[in-house]
C-alpha cells in the first residue's frame, strides 16, 4: 500500500472506517476530513449498527499530525484550519449515534491517542503503546487533550503529555481506561472485535443511542472548546522554537 485512504464497508450491520497513510499512519488535512464524512454517513445510515475504526497496515495505528503539513504552516489561520480537523474528527465521533469500536493494532502518538479516545470501546493489541509527542515540538496536545482527559483522567493525561517523550505501554493505558481489554496478537484483536462487533448488532439501537448520549454528557462545549484549542495549537506552530524545531524533520 502507497497511496492514502479511507474506505468504509458496511457488512451484517457493521460499519468497518479503515484509514491509511504511508507514513505511519499520519493524518493530513484531506484524510482528516474524509474520516469525518465516513462518520457522519455510518451515523445517519439505517443500515449500520455499530461502527469499527481501524487503519491499514500491521503496525502504527496512527502517527497523529502530518509533519509534512504541520512544516508548511506559516500563518495562525492555516494552523487554526488544519488542528481544527482533529477536533472535526473527535466532535464527529462525539455527536456519531453508533457505538464507535477502536481497533488498535500498533503504537499511536498524538492526535492518534485523541482519536483511540474518542471511541466508545477501544480494544488492543500489546504492541499499542501511546504517546503525546507534541510538548516536543514546541506545542502541546490541546485539541485532543479534552478526550484523552476524559479516558485516562486528568493524572493520566498530564503524565504523559508532560513526559512526551515516553511510551506508555498498553498494559498501562488499559489500566488507566483508555482500552477495555488487550491481546497478545493482532488476530486475536481481530477475532474480539469482530465478537464485540456483532454482539452489538444483536442489542436495541435506540438503547444503545441513548447510552452513548449518557456517556458523552457535559462535552456538549466541545465544538466551541475544540475550536479554541485548534486556534491555540495554529498559534504555537508558528513559534520560533516550534519552527526550529520541525526543521529537524525535514
Amino acid at each position: 500500500m502507497t497511496q492514502p485512504y479511507v474506505k468504509q464497508n458496511i457488512a451484517n450491520g457493521i460499519s468497518t472506517i479503515e484509514f491509511f497513510h504511508p507514513a505511519h499512519n499520519s493524518l493530513p488535512g484531506d484524510i482528516l476530513q474524509k474520516l469525518v464524512d465516513e462518520i457522519n454517513s455510518a451515523g445517519a445510515n439505517d443500515a449500520v449498527k455499530v461502527i469499527v475504526l481501524k487503519s491499514g497496515g500491521d503496525r502504527t495505528f496512527c502517527a497523529g499530525a502530518s509533519f509534512k503539513e504541520l512544516i508548511n504552516i506559516n500563518d495562525a489561520e492555516t494552523g487554526r484550519i488544519f488542528f481544527s480537523g482533529f477536533a472535526n474528527v473527535i466532535n464527529a465521533m462525539r455527536k456519531c449515534p453508533k457505538f464507535i469500536i477502536g481497533r488498535i493494532q500498533g503504537k499511536t502518538v498524538g492526535g492518534g491517542v485523541g482519536v483511540a479516545s474518542a471511541t466508545d470501546f477501544c480494544m488492543a493489541s500489546k504492541f499499542a503503546a501511546i504517546k503525546l509527542s507534541e510538548l516536543n515540538v514546541g506545542i502541546g496536545p490541546f485539541v485532543v487533550g479534552p478526550a484523552v482527559e476524559r479516558k485516562l483522567g486528568l493524572s493520566g493525561m498530564s503524565q504523559i503529555a508532560i513526559d512526551a517523550d515516553s511510551f506508555y505501554d498498553a498494559e498501562w493505558a488499559r489500566q488507566k481506561g483508555l482500552y477495555a481489554q488487550v491481546f497478545e496478537s493482532i488476530e486475536a484483536l481481530d477475532e474480539a472485535v469482530t465478537a464485540m462487533a456483532e454482539k452489538l448488532c444483536t442489542y436495541n439501537p435506540e438503547a444503545m443511542k441513548e447510552m452513548k448520549n449518557v456517556f458523552w454528557q457535559g462535552t456538549e462545549n466541545w465544538d466551541d472548546l475544540l475550536a479554541e484549542r485548534a486556534a491555540i495549537s495554529g498559534r504555537l506552530v508558528l513559534s520560533e522554537f516550534t519552527k526550529e524545531t520541525l526543521k529537524k524533520f525535514k
